[in-house]
């Protein structure tokens, strides 16, 4: 299992959008693919989390535009901070000590060879903490994990309206969560001063989150510790 390292890069607070079609959102070409392959990934424009569970189902896609097969390549599917992924259809979890830095859960999907043109769709069984912001991230390596050729991500799910007293809640991508306070179950809290505490708490977590990772793997040299 390829090590990965990670780079902060700023990345401002997406707005909530209209249900729609899956999307690409947060995607971006890292490592430069081979000629005539050209491989992207989808996550859904919504998602809904059972308030109970806290479950829910997400669909990961990856596609080949190009005009030439892949040849033997990998889908990673990872969760961050209050997004957990417990399972992925056919893929392996990754060791904690393979995940990238900052994350919390992750599968690898081997994939022998995509077909120009074609796609493959993954089944993603995850949790969400609604008391918390969330974040997935979907990159297309190498079988090797030495290059990644896509990376949409990490890109989170929410929403601005948050509803606990609902059976669910729906999330939107590309939207920073606004969870509804510490203890989302517990009777909401009146008066200025009692506002002040969970309104200053919710602030700072969310210029935090203000700041997404860009990770991508990079081989282990022998000898060398990584920190």
């Amino acid at each position: 299992m390829a090590s990965f390292s990670a780079v902060m890069i700023l990345s401002g607070t997406a707005g909530a959008e209209d249900d729609g079609p899956p999307s690409g959102k947060g995607g971006k070409v890292v490592d430069e693919a081979p000629a005539g392959v050209k491989l992207t990934t989808l996550l859904p424009g919504r998602i809904s989390v059972d308030n109970g569970s806290e479950k829910t189902a997400i669909t990961a896609t990856v596609k080949n535009e190009g005009s030439k097969d892949s040849g033997k390549i990998r889908l990673l599917v990872v969760g961050f901070d209050g997004l957990v992924v417990e399972g992925v259809e056919g893929c392996s979890a990754i060791p904690e000590n393979g995940l990238p830095e900052g994350s919390n859960s992750g599968f690898a999907c081997p994939i022998d060879n995509l077909a120009a043109g074609e796609s493959k769709s993954y089944a993603v069984d995850a949790t969400f903490d609604l008391g918390k912001t969330g974040k997935i991230c979907l990159p297309v390596q190498t079988s090797d994990g030495k290059k990644t050729f896509w990376q949409q991500g990490p890109v989170p799910f929410g929403t601005s309206n948050p509803s606990p007293d609902a059976p669910a809640t729906p999330l939107l991508l590309g939207t920073d969560n606004k969870p509804a306070g510490p203890g989302r179950k517990e009777l909401p809290k009146t008066g200025p001063a009692r506002d002040l505490l969970p309104l200053g708490a919710a602030g700072a977590s969310l210029l935090a989150t203000g700041v997404a990772g860009m990770w991508w793997s990079q081989r282990r040299r022998p000898g060398v510790r990584e920190g």
